[in-house]
């Protein structure tokens, strides 16, 4: 009898989690079908509200860009030997910079950090890439569908961008343009600040009747980007970091749960394959690994799929950074 009673009991509890399980599958796809209806719609629009939360987020991002001088710590990947130690055995180290997303009224502010190190890489040949925006288009294929260079000066760029993105639950494309400033600390560190100053969704990208929606409407998935780059030379090659910035709408607060996991992995991930790419593209510019015998610490080539493919990666052989 005491065994049938622990049988019907353990099935009991064998059909509830059954159950449990069903119920939060449909529950999660009612959500996503709620949040595609509500990303998927051109109701949204940039408050004023917003954008002032906006440009004062902005403006404590430049006044912590002032600061750098020759005689204060300059790259973020010296704050944490572990990170020097990942970079120099070919990794890209990519955070969430401060509470992310920062919350704004009506809107979020996504901030994230990361950082890639170049060995055998020569800063010029880093910053000629950098400043190549003609040829982003093939550097940062299929992301960046377009790209040209509007104007130049010896220190502020101005270009276009047209960029295709796979957002949480749907593909959309934006038009932008971007005003790139750059700063020499001294001859190894260099630092480039860069704004949106025009950003336009494109409606039925890829159609015969596709436009641009009006500034500051349709989905609202990205309303205005900002973003910071350092680099270095020292060690034997070049550090790149990169701190991207956007303003999007707010999410649904029933959907956060569900929406925030999926944003930050997507973010994570387009960070670390721009760092492999712009890596890339300064790699064979420089015919690095081709002249490797010109330097004193030999370079290997490696292929990593840690972001969905093969891409080439520099591993540093400085003794100071084992692999192993």
């Amino acid at each position: 009898m005491e065994s049938n009673t622990r049988q019907r009991t353990s099935n009991a509890l064998a059909f509830s989690k059954r159950e449990r399980r069903r119920f939060v599958g449909a529950f999660l796809a009612a959500a996503l079908l709620i949040l595609s209806a509500s990303l998927t719609s051109n109701g949204s629009e940039l408050t004023p509200e917003t954008l002032q939360a906006w440009d004062g987020y902005v403006q404590a991002q430049n006044a912590r860009v002032a600061q750098y001088s020759s005689d204060k710590p300059f790259l973020w990947t010296d704050q944490l030997p572990d990170r020097l130690w990942r970079l120099h055995r070919g990794e890209s180290v990519v955070e969430p910079f401060g509470e992310n997303p920062y919350r704004v009224p009506h809107g979020l502010i996504h901030h994230w950090i990361g950082a890639v190190f170049l060995s055998r890489a020569r800063l010029d040949n880093v910053l000629s890439v950098v400043r190549d925006y003609s040829k982003y288009k093939e550097f940062y294929a299929p992301n960046v569908v377009d790209s040209q260079l509007v104007s130049r000066t010896d220190t502020e760029d101005t270009f276009s961008l047209r960029m295709l993105n796979k957002a949480v639950v749907t593909k959309f494309a934006i038009n932008t343009e971007f005003q790139d400033t750059f700063r020499r600390l001294d001859e190894n560190r260099y630092y480039s600040v860069s704004y949106s100053t025009r950003v336009r969704e494109v409606e039925n990208y890829g159609m015969p009747d596709e436009h641009e929606v009006p500034a500051n409407t349709g989905r609202g998935l990205i309303w205005r980007l900002y973003s910071i780059s350092r680099f270095e030379q020292r060690d034997g090659g070049v550090y790149i970091e990169l701190e991207t910035v956007a303003l999007s709408r707010d999410v649904p607060g029933a959907l956060r749960w569900v929406v925030d996991p999926i944003v930050r992995r997507t973010a994570r991930s387009s960070m670390q394959v721009s760092l492999q790419k712009t890596g890339g593209a300064v790699l064979t510019r420089s015919r690095v690994v081709e002249n490797s015998e010109n330097g004193d610490i030999p370079v290997t080539v490696a292929f990593s799929d840690n972001f969905g493919g093969p891409h080439r990666r520099i591993v540093s052989d400085d003794p100071r950074y084992p692999l192993h």
